[in-house]
């Protein structure tokens, strides 16, 4: 009955994304031929069509990738490939902890493995046909190395706890397995800008001059303690812009992509950063958080129950029940169980996208904002033009034409 069930609920999940990534290249293929009026002044028709065909080829790409995945989840678990794993390192461990970490690591190396000549050819592929790759073959290798070494030092101890917690800590795993999860957050997010990130970039001071006294400025007007701002060689690898905020505490930092600072202008600039102060200011940061441990909590206590029923374990292709076998199953099926939760997710943050910008056009301005929305557009080859159902299920950001037709509605005058 439960293999049924999530047969069913995969293929649903599987159509629901392939009918939805064919709508969405549909629509912006034929809003390609004609800047939309709103942005007719700001916007060149090749920048326009750039964005649509790079849109196209994403979509393309994607349906791809869903389609192989939904194929790599059958093989992990009806197919009979976590049980192949774990036989094969049950011959030789007989720790419960480390037989787990074993198994779990060589799945994830496994999966990783397959998934690189996706991401080989969305690198070298569809992000070097439209101009925005500046990595090479040497430079990938040694990132895809360090990232192997970082998440078996960084997963490995984790995934011992766990299955450790889960052998020894009786009915109650779930809720201190939480607990050392979010133990573990904290301290990756309060490590990552120091120790991880220049691992793979270089971090600069943003240097003494008009703008960083504007910036610091803006920090003082919206009470944000810190004033550690960097600049991030993301030209390296990638033509993108972005900026973000990463740590907490002393290891709180600005980060500026250089990409970013060579398409906008300072009042631009001052903007981008007010919209993300927004988000703190207005506790987004903190509510994000907050839902995510308790999804998490819940997630994990159901997983507790699901351990005790070996139909679970039977259905999916494994008949042997483990603690490990218990973890990778329940990963690998989530997806396909919480479709709906996108777009509500998806609804959330938009809403959130939106307050943001107000609380930047009160700080910063609407039109240097709405002006620096439209060149990062242009600059990511985002389109202008998305399909309406798409975007309201998958988009995090509100489509740029209504974020500034709302900054528009809400400046005086």
């Amino acid at each position: 009955m439960f293999t049924t069930l999530f047969l069913l609920l995969l293929s649903v999940s599987l159509a629901t994304h392939l009918y939805l990534s064919v709508r969405h290249a549909r629509y912006v293929q034929r809003h390609r031929h004609q800047v939309p009026a709103a942005f007719a002044n700001q916007l060149e028709l090749s920048a326009h069509q750039k964005a649509a065909d790079y849109t196209i080829a994403n979509e393309r790409l994607g349906r791809l990738e869903q389609l192989i995945g939904a194929g790599l989840i059958l093989l992990w678990t009806l197919g009979g490939g976590i049980a192949w794993v774990d036989q094969f390192f049950a011959q030789h461990l007989s720790s419960p902890v480390w037989l787990g970490v074993s198994v779990v690591m060589m799945v994830m190396l496994i999966s990783g493995l397959l998934d690189l000549p996706m991401g080989l050819w969305k690198t070298f592929s569809v992000e070097q046909k439209f101009g925005f790759n500046r990595t090479d073959i040497k430079t990938y290798v040694i990132d895809l190395l360090k990232s192997a070494l970082l998440s078996t030092v960084l997963i490995a101890p984790l995934l011992a706890a766990v299955f450790w917690l889960m052998d020894t800590a009786g009915g109650l795993w779930w809720l201190y397995t939480w607990l050392v999860w979010l133990g573990f957050s904290l301290l990756l997010t309060w490590a990552y800008p120091v120790f991880i990130a220049p691992l793979f970039n270089r971090f600069k001071q943003l240097d003494d001059g008009p703008l960083r006294d504007r910036i610091r400025a803006l920090l003082e007007r919206t009470k944000f303690a810190g004033d550690d701002i960097r600049v991030m060689d993301g030209s390296r690898r990638s033509a993108h812009s972005n900026a973000y905020f990463t740590g907490f505490g002393r290891n709180k930092r600005i980060v500026f992509f250089d990409t970013l600072m060579e398409i906008l202008d300072d009042d631009e600039l001052e903007a981008v950063l007010a919209h993300e102060l927004g988000h703190f200011s207005l506790h987004h940061v903190r509510n994000r958080l907050i839902m995510g441990s308790l999804f998490t909590l819940a997630a994990l206590a159901l997983l507790g129950w699901l351990l005790e029923q070996s139909w679970f374990y039977h259905s999916l292709g494994v008949p042997n029940p483990s603690l490990h076998s218990a973890l990778l199953l329940f990963m690998m099926i989530i997806p396909p169980f919480t479709l709906l939760l996108k777009p509500l997710l998806s609804h959330g943050s938009r809403r959130h996208e939106y307050a943001a910008d107000t609380f930047a056009a009160t700080q910063s301005g609407s039109q240097a904002l709405a002006t620096a929305l439209i060149k990062l557009s242009e600059s990511n080859a985002s389109t202008v033009t998305p399909d309406p159902l798409h975007s309201a299920f998958y988009d995090s950001h509100p489509p740029v034409a209504l974020r500034i037709n709302r900054l528009a509605a809400e400046t005086p005058g």
